[in-house]
């Protein structure tokens, strides 16, 4: 009961929810991805995916200096049910929307373009 008392508070805050339909768009997504779709700072989108770690929704890899989020896979069948019940329905939420239209936006091929990790660095070194 306790494991899913913490899935359903992590899944409880609207900007916890926009990132967990975020990665259900995308496998994986880095967190400067996170950052460009949902246009908020990077600390506080750190500090909802590691809510969300915490709670076992998602797990993180680091690639380099890139932090990687992606869906947990091992969250167990029920869990896993609960997860996406709660994502279909912030699908809904205009946010939501708008979020997934600017990731889409954010990892579009462009001419020239470096693969989606160097962009990341890319756009750091410009900011």
């Amino acid at each position: 009961m306790a494991k899913l008392t913490r899935i359903l508070q992590a899944l409880a805050d609207p900007t916890r929810r926009r990132i967990t339909a975020l990665l259900r768009v995308r496998d994986e997504l880095c967190v400067c991805e996170i950052v460009d779709a949902l246009r908020l700072p990077q600390y506080q989108v750190s500090r909802h995916l590691r809510t969300l770690r915490s709670a076992g929704v998602v797990t993180g890899s680091r690639q380099g200096r890139w932090m990687h989020y992606r869906l947990n896979p091992r969250l167990a069948h029920a869990d896993r049910g609960i997860v996406a019940a709660v994502c279909e329905r912030a699908d809904a939420e205009p946010a939501v929307r708008a979020d997934a239209l600017r990731l889409q936006a954010c990892l579009r091929p462009r001419d020239g373009c470096a693969p989606r990790i160097l962009r990341c660095a890319n756009r750091r070194s410009r900011a």
